[in-house]
C-alpha cells in the first residue's frame, strides 16, 4: 500500500491561474496543469531565490520532494513557453498559510490570514469580495491545519 502524500504548505493562493499564448483561442490549445505546490516551488526557488533546503522547510516537506516538485514545475513551464500550450494552476495536496481577498468593486486586494473574516472591503465598503483560497476549496481546513501546527 503506498504511503499517504504529505500536505504541502503554500504561502498564499496564486493571483492568476491561467496563461495562454496571445491570439490563439484557448479551446484550440492543449492544456498543462501546474499544481499549486509546483507553483509554490517556482515562487520560492526562482522568484524569491531560496535554496532547496530553505524552500523545503518553508513548505514542510523533504528536500528531495522539493527537488522533484521544482523539476516537474520547470519542465511544465518550459513546455508551456516552447510549445505554446495553455497553462492552468490548480490541484495538489496543499494548505495555505495566508489568503488574499479581492474586492470586485474597486479591485483592491488584501493579504489576510484565516483568523479574521473580511465581509466588507476596507477600501470602498463593498460586500462583493472574492476569497482566493476559497476558489481552490480551502479556507476553514487551512485555519484548522494552521492551529494544529501551532500546538
Amino acid at each position: 500500500m503506498p504511503r499517504r502524500k504529505m500536505q504541502r504548505i503554500v504561502h498564499r493562493p496564486p493571483l492568476y491561474t491561467e496563461f495562454k499564448p496571445v491570439g490563439i483561442r484557448r479551446l484550440s490549445l492543449e492544456s498543462i496543469e501546474l499544481s499549486i505546490d509546483e507553483y509554490e516551488a517556482i515562487r520560492l526557488a526562482d522568484q524569491i531565490g531560496m535554496n532547496h533546503n530553505e524552500a523545503a522547510e518553508e513548505m514542510e516537506i523533504s528536500r528531495s520532494t522539493f527537488t522533484r516538485l521544482i523539476e516537474n514545475a520547470r519542465k511544465k513551464i518550459a513546455e508551456f513557453i516552447i510549445e505554446g500550450k495553455h497553462l492552468q494552476i490548480d490541484g495538489g495536496n496543499i494548505h495555505f498559510r495566508g489568503n488574499i481577498i479581492k474586492c470586485n468593486s474597486c479591485g483592491h486586494m488584501f493579504n489576510t490570514n484565516f483568523e479574521k473574516d473580511l465581509i466588507i472591503c476596507p477600501s470602498c465598503g463593498s460586500e462583493s469580495l472574492v476569497d482566493l483560497a476559497g476558489g481552490f476549496g480551502h479556507g476553514r481546513c487551512c485555519r484548522n491545519n494552521d492551529n494544529e501546527r501551532r500546538r
